[in-house]
């Protein structure tokens, strides 16, 4: 079921309050928004599968290619772009789109849309007044599609466990399964701060090793520490797999340089392991906040895919 006409107006509004011109960070976007920093964020990342922060600096450097092809200089355009200085500036685009602004702004005749970056919901900056959303780029996943339906009840499942969590203080770190270790090379996961530490933070390896990034540093143990880490990597998880489903590139392989030796892997076989070890662990936590007297009964805690998707495509 698609979203209903106030829900497209709300995120609309969302969308609004994230790329005014007089909005620089979260907490300004936010107040535009009359909302709070957390619920707003949480909102634009679920309705438009980015986060606020990286959906904005994604569409003004567009916006900046769009204005260097177009005859702005580097210096103007990176000064209108919000950056305060020319070096920051080029910096970022420069890893954005792979070559520096002064390679942009001396292209003769650039091709259609060469000033979009990869996005997981089709937002691009098109021309001063408009914006374009390109509708190969899914912003809802329907109920004919497993795999995201999945990955998306996965993410927001991770979430609801981390919000119950909040309420077992010290039970947090106690040991209830000596031993368990259902990784070897993973690390112990006897409490429930070490099943949601590695439910949360495992996705990140894999994605530094698809980006080609440095391993991220131990993930943390702390419950808000967790927290915002989730927040940060959901739209970085969900742009990946909707990428490589849209280029079908489901047998592609990387070489993971991060392990020792290095190893290879099918994204294909990335992506399924994390959706079995996360449905696990998700099992594993709900049995663990029970015995640390949460009641996991509520509706809310339902782990069932099917009443996640009833609930969040409007019964259907």
């Amino acid at each position: 079921m698609s979203p209903t006409p106030n829900d497209r107006d709300r995120l609309r509004e969302l969308l609004d309050a994230v790329l005014a011109d007089e909005h620089s960070n979260l907490d300004e976007m936010a107040t535009g928004a009359f909302s709070s920093p957390f619920h707003f964020s949480r909102q634009v990342s679920r309705g438009a599968g980015e986060s606020p922060v990286a959906l904005r600096r994604r569409v003004f450097l567009e916006r900046a290619a769009w204005l260097l092809q177009h005859g702005k200089t580097v210096t103007e355009v990176a000064f209108d772009s919000g950056y305060e200085s020319v070096d920051g500036f080029a910096r970022a685009f420069t890893r954005a789109f792979g070559h520096s602004p002064g390679r942009a702004a001396s292209t003769a005749a650039p091709a259609e849309h060469s000033h979009w970056l990869p996005a997981p919901n089709g937002i691009h900056f098109h021309s001063p007044t408009v914006l374009y959303v390109d509708s190969s780029t899914p912003t809802t996943e329907s109920a004919g599609d497993v795999l995201m339906l999945m990955v998306r009840h996965d993410l927001d499942d991770v979430e609801v466990l981390l919000d119950a969590a909040k309420g077992v203080d010290d039970e947090w770190t106690r040991r209830r399964l000596p031993g368990h270790e259902p990784l070897h090379w993973n690390g112990p996961e006897e409490s429930l701060a070490q099943v949601m530490s590695h439910l949360v933070a495992d996705k990140q390896p894999w994605l530094a090793t698809i980006e080609g990034a440095d391993m991220p540093p131990d993930p943390p143990s702390d419950l808000c520490a967790l927290v915002e880490l989730h927040r940060e990597l959901t739209p970085r998880w969900l742009a990946l797999i909707r990428d490589i489903d849209r280029r079908s590139a489901w047998q592609d392989r990387v070489i993971d340089a991060l392990c020792d030796p290095p190893e290879s892997f099918l994204l294909s076989q990335i992506v399924a392991h994390v959706l079995t070890f996360s449905a696990h662990r998700r099992q594993l936590a709900r049995w663990m906040l029970r015995d640390a007297g949460v009641d996991v009964g509520v509706a809310a805690l339902d782990p069932d895919p099917i009443m996640w998707h009833r609930k969040h495509s409007g019964g259907f």
